[in-house]
């Protein structure tokens, strides 16, 4: 269990002052100049030794990212995005970082561009999120006001801007390629890889996107040191970590842990267990709607971290933990979930536009129990057609959380086809 002194996000919950007087007296902005002072190799160097790893969902080391950056400008101006646009079914964690302490995010924003080289920043914010970007917008323009954004910003002779961009709502601009479209002014559509972003980005220019968790923790990194960090969870899953828990727990809340905790501590611990008891849980999604769901039998002994929950065949993701107990319809969860990936596609790829639209209808059916047994594996191998044939991941987010379910759930859709044929099918199935 993670001690309040080893907590990075302070004000999580917006029981303190968001002001900067009040992150000023919580320890942010404090000797942000000394920081960059030390210079662009030596932040990076710390981030590498830190282990953070992308917050965002894909889990790419972060250091290493920034590295990737050129190291002199060929006269194109380098730029940090900051993704905030957080549409992941079940993730509400880096809301809660702009809404309550917004000041970690600007004071991080402010440190990774001057590693990047850039000078200017921009927040991609979700199109639903109108509360979040009002309080990030009140902190920029006081951090401005208060000389630590402009010229010179916070004295370290760095002259940074930082920009808030609003989006309309869609689910694709969370992928860094269509954000990148979304903010040119474009429609929000991935765009082939290579060129990576940090070759070609932002209107051409050298580009790195990070997610609001991501950056919010570089200033106490830097403060406390990368081994600090890299002493919480287990070698190559380093860190604190955002868990965002709904679903069927006790008290559903978002709460900062360390990585490798394990998943019945973190629910026992923070939740109240689940409803109804453990032995009530019918499964879990661990990560956010895209990644596998995981039965109640594995979660036992699940680790919440990005290598345990791979070797599951699942995922940490977005580390949003959806738990489901045994009053679930977990076929008609996962339709939903389909449904849902459907309308989000932007159609630009043919696997994922006719692909996402056949999993629901077949899904649709699974429900109501009105398919053949055959169908299940007509179903997965379709799902496997999908998965890797897109630009981007939403292919595979739509086809993951069918396949966890054909894994782990196989029995309960072909019990549902037979009572169907022999007329015994339940209320609740039927609708």
């Amino acid at each position: 269990m993670l001690t309040d002194q080893d907590r990075i996000f302070t004000n999580l919950y917006g029981m303190y002052d968001r002001t900067l007087s009040g992150a000023r007296a919580r320890g942010h902005w404090d000797g942000t100049a000394a920081l960059i002072a030390k210079g662009r190799d030596w932040i990076i160097d710390e981030m590498k030794k830190s282990g953070l790893r992308g917050r965002g969902g894909a889990g790419f080391p972060t250091g290493l990212k920034w590295s990737f950056m050129p190291k002199e400008s060929d006269g194109r101006p380098h730029y940090l995005v900051i993704n905030a646009d957080e549409s992941e079914p079940g993730t509400c964690k880096d809301r809660e970082i702009m809404r309550h302490d917004p000041h970690t995010l600007i004071e991080g924003a402010l440190i990774a561009s001057f590693a990047m080289q850039a000078h200017a920043c921009y927040i991609y914010i979700r199109g639903e999120y109108i509360r979040e970007r009002e309080a990030l917008q009140a902190a920029i323009d006081e951090a401005y006001d208060a000389g630590l954004l402009g010229k010179n910003a916070a004295k370290s002779g760095w002259d940074f801007d930082l920009y808030v961009s609003h989006g309309a709502g869609a689910y694709i601009c969370g992928e860094e390629t269509a954000l990148l479209e979304s903010l040119e002014g474009k429609k929000g559509m991935p765009r082939m890889k290579p060129p990576f972003p940090a070759g070609s980005g932002l209107y051409g220019c050298p580009t790195t996107v990070n997610n609001v968790e991501s950056i919010a923790v570089v200033p106490t990194i830097l403060r406390r040191g990368g081994d600090w960090f890299a002493s919480f969870g287990r070698p190559n899953n380093a860190g604190t970590k955002l868990f965002a828990i709904s679903g069927h727990v006790n008290n559903p809340c978002v709460v900062e842990e360390s990585m490798s905790i394990s998943l019945r501590e973190l629910l026992d611990l923070h939740c109240g267990g689940v409803r109804g008891g453990w032995d009530n849980l019918k499964a879990v999604i661990p990560g956010g709607s895209s990644v596998p769901l995981l039965p109640a039998s594995l979660c036992d002994e699940a680790i919440m971290d990005f290598d345990w929950l791979r070797e599951q065949q699942s995922g940490l993701g977005t580390a949003a933990v959806i738990v489901m107990d045994q009053s679930t319809d977990v076929i008609k969860a996962i339709w939903r979930l389909a449904k849902f990936y459907k309308h989000e596609s932007c159609g630009q790829c043919t696997p994922c536009r006719e692909g996402t639209g056949w999993m629901m209808r077949v899904m649709e059916r699974l429900v109501r129990g009105e398919a053949e047994v055959e169908e299940i594996d007509m179903l997965f191998d379709v799902s496997k057609q999908v998965e890797g044939h897109t630009i981007c991941a939403l292919g595979d987010a739509a086809a993951w959380p069918i396949q966890g379910l054909i894994r782990h759930f196989r029995d309960e859709i072909e019990d549902r086809i037979k009572a169907r044929k022999t007329g015994k099918i339940s209320a609740v199935a039927a609708e």
